[in-house]
């Protein structure tokens, strides 16, 4: 049977070795080998490890009670006492900090500020009871508000009517774009807005009875500011806005049997004011369609509109899936389809037909036209131009060929 073990702990003064029977500490100590003692190092949560502890350690002296022999550094001005709670009791007074002014117990506030009264001033539960005017929400220590944002800062900013455009639709802005849409019966509108100026020349421009016949009530706009919250601000828009609907499809079948003129069809022409210069110039020269592909195009916009300056309105705008698929039909119906290309040997003027219809190609103005539909036309023809100049724009070309093609 093995003999009990010797409990460990600190050792006490009576078991040290030296005068009056203490301890001995320091570099001139010596263990019962010869040996100096090993050094200890001082654990802020468990105490000494190792050694002896040194005689004058930094911090203090003292011997804390319940350890004798050991050496605990002086109290903290910031520790726990033992037996004492971190939480506060409700009833227990808050302490201040230090060198701080007692101050008496506040009231409780209300969780939310009470509205200004009808003169504008805070009432007595309010914000700043009695201050003039009424500055939002009340604050609470360490600024902190009930209910509302902070003192300075903006709250989510609300989109106006005009801001929140409703699905499948979209603003005209300019005279020439507006009084033709209120001129187009298969446009669908819903609102539109005036200023007085601009009410007064649409009003000589119309024919009387206009807004009675179209059942729209015009809207008057005092500050022109207004049309910045839902147009573009680069928009020219002249005091004139109306919310419309884009224009019902039409099919390349009806728009040939209703025009005789030529017809363009543009080849992956995204830009919408080329698309909207093009439109005005078939306007222009009596073109019968501009065919443009589905998902390669602009849809109906503000800007389209305004660059076509009231031609979206007259001029169909047939749009097709496959355009090699449009170029076929066309010229299944007897139509010769030419396109533009720089490189071409023979000119418009030379290879144009006098005894059918034209249809005319343009590409965009990075790649021109693409492989299918070049080897898809009839016949491929440039416009002579100087050689100073490599090409034109897609929208001046269109106006130059549009023009060639009308002339005898």
């Amino acid at each position: 049977m093995s003999p009990p073990r010797r409990p460990q702990g600190p050792r006490s003064p009576a078991s040290g070795s030296g005068p009056g029977n203490s301890p001995t500490f320091g570099p001139s100590a010596r263990s019962g080998t010869g040996q100096p003692p090993r050094p200890r190092a001082f654990d802020g949560k468990r105490g000494w490890k190792g050694g002896e502890a040194p005689a004058e350690p930094r911090g203090g002296t003292g011997q804390a009670p319940g350890r004798p022999g050991g050496f605990q550094p002086a109290a903290k001005p910031w520790a726990k006492a033992p037996g004492k709670s971190w939480s506060r009791s409700p009833a227990e007074p808050r302490p201040n900090r230090p060198g701080a002014d007692a101050e008496a117990p506040r009231p409780p506030r209300p969780r939310h500020a009470e509205a200004p009264d009808a003169g504008g001033r805070g009432g007595p539960g309010g914000p700043r009871g009695g201050a003039e005017g009424f500055r939002g929400p009340a604050r609470a220590e360490g600024g902190r508000s009930f209910g509302g944002p902070r003192a300075g800062a903006e709250g989510p900013r609300r989109e106006s009517a005009e801001e929140r455009t409703p699905a499948n639709t979209f603003w005209l802005h300019g005279l020439h774009a507006v009084a033709a849409a209120l001129l187009n019966p298969r446009r669908r509108l819903r609102r539109l807005l005036l200023t007085a100026d601009a009410e007064e020349t649409l009003t000589a421009r119309l024919p009387p009875g206009t807004y009675g016949a179209r059942k729209l009530s015009v809207e008057r706009v005092e500050d022109r500011v207004r049309f910045h919250s839902f147009l573009p601000e680069d928009a020219v828009h002249q005091g004139a806005a109306m919310l419309v609907e884009p224009l019902p499809g039409v099919a390349l079948e009806d728009v040939l049997a209703a025009s005789t003129g030529p017809v363009l069809l543009l080849d992956q022409v995204t830009d919408p004011r080329n698309v909207g210069a093009i439109l005005r110039s078939a306007a222009a020269f009596g073109a019968a369609a501009v065919v443009v592909q589905d998902r390669h195009a602009p849809p109906e916009t503000g800007a389209l509109a305004r660059a076509a300056s009231g031609a979206l309105e007259t001029v169909p705008m047939v749009r097709e899936v496959n355009l090699a698929r449009a170029i076929r039909s066309l010229q299944d119906k007897g139509v010769w389809v030419m396109g533009l290309a720089g490189e071409a040997k023979r000119t418009l003027a030379e290879a144009k037909p006098t005894d059918r219809r034209v249809g005319l190609v343009l590409g965009a103005e990075a790649g021109g036209l693409r492989r299918l539909q070049r080897e898809t036309v009839d016949e491929m023809v440039r416009l002579p131009i100087g050689e100073a100049m490599e090409s034109l724009n897609v929208a001046a070309a269109a106006a130059v060929a549009l023009y060639e093609l009308g002339r005898a």
